[in-house]
């Protein structure tokens, strides 16, 4: 068994970020250089496939990292979860379970598990209490990716339980910012705001049309807050009860696309297609636990709109030209 106390890190501690190239992974590698570690690793999925055991083990026997943040995972929004369940169930089961599997056998000290807020029931209580997991049923949209997830954080439960190692999950709300998923299909709600209003503005376009019908609630949280959260949770929590991250506060999809639209200067017309579907009518989650433990969030949600389009048209007119 390995005794967590409480406090920083040593900063010449070997940490390997698993998904260090994706929107999340990117950001707490980039969290964790700004903190001092000096001794990062990981490998992009081209020279990894963490789907592959027998990779993630002699990649894992090779470093030997003392501590492990799994960001990876293969993520996208609502068309591709109700277009692709099994690629998203299959995928992040083997990701989890051989990342799990390899940094117990080399006796990882700390590691945290990074989820979704999409583990909880559709019509859970709001705000999303932690103790809400597996008391209803879940959205139907992704409940495959959502049962992966889910499947993670038992994984971690139980190597507490077998092994006495202080690993912990962490359940993020809405995610966004640089280096997010832009794609026509893959993207979740914000950045498919950003590239749908951005393209109008630039073309002139009198229109712009969402899905649904703009009423469901989310809470959105800016991904360089959430790995703030994970170096502080890696320092400060220890519990077999996985925590949620987010501001606790949440905004209608409608209020949200008024927000993208007004800071990529589009000023047409707003439509909602109401024969696609709307998902969860409301996710926000309950974040007094980790307020316990002295962490709230920073980035405020204009704020974190106006950074990211601006993130996001430097990408675009560099691939353009």
């Amino acid at each position: 068994m390995t005794t967590f106390t409480p406090g920083p890190l040593d900063r010449d501690d070997r940490v390997w970020v698993a998904g260090h190239r994706g929107l999340v992974g990117s950001a707490v590698w980039r969290r964790l250089r700004a903190a001092g570690f000096t001794d990062l690793v990981g490998l992009p999925s081209g020279q990894l496939d963490l789907r592959d055991a027998a990779r993630v083990e002699e990649f894992v026997d090779a470093t030997r990292p003392r501590h492990v943040v799994l960001a990876a995972a293969r993520v996208g929004g609502i068309w591709a979860n109700a277009q692709q369940p099994v690629d998203f169930l299959s995928d992040n089961v083997r990701i989890q379970v051989n990342v799990l599997d390899a940094a117990r056998r080399a006796g990882v000290e700390r590691l945290l598990l990074l989820g979704s807020s999409c583990i909880y029931p559709r019509l859970a209580p709001q705000p999303i209490p932690e103790e809400a997991l597996l008391t209803g049923p879940l959205e139907r949209t992704n409940d495959a990716y959502a049962i992966a997830k889910i499947t993670g954080i038992l994984h971690v439960q139980a190597v507490r339980r077998q092994y006495g190692l202080p690993w912990i999950s962490a359940m993020p709300s809405n995610l966004y910012g640089p280096g997010d998923n832009f794609s026509p299909t893959g993207s979740h709600v914000l950045p498919a705001l950003v590239r749908r209003y951005d393209e109008a503005a630039r073309t002139g376009a009198p229109t712009v049309t969402n899905w649904g019908t703009g009423e469901p609630r989310r809470e959105m949280l800016h991904v360089d807050d959430l790995a703030d959260a994970v170096l502080h949770l890696l320092e400060h929590y220890d519990d077999d009860l996985h925590v949620n991250v987010g501001t606790g506060t949440d905004v209608t999809i409608r209020e949200l696309a008024g927000l993208v639209a007004s800071s990529t200067g589009f000023t047409g017309e707003t439509r909602w297609d109401d024969s696609k579907p709307d998902g969860t009518p409301r996710k926000v989650l309950d974040v007094g636990r980790l307020h316990a433990t002295g962490w709230r969030a920073r980035i405020g949600l204009a704020e974190g709109v106006e950074s990211t389009v601006a993130w996001y048209r430097e990408q675009a007119g560099a691939v353009r030209v």
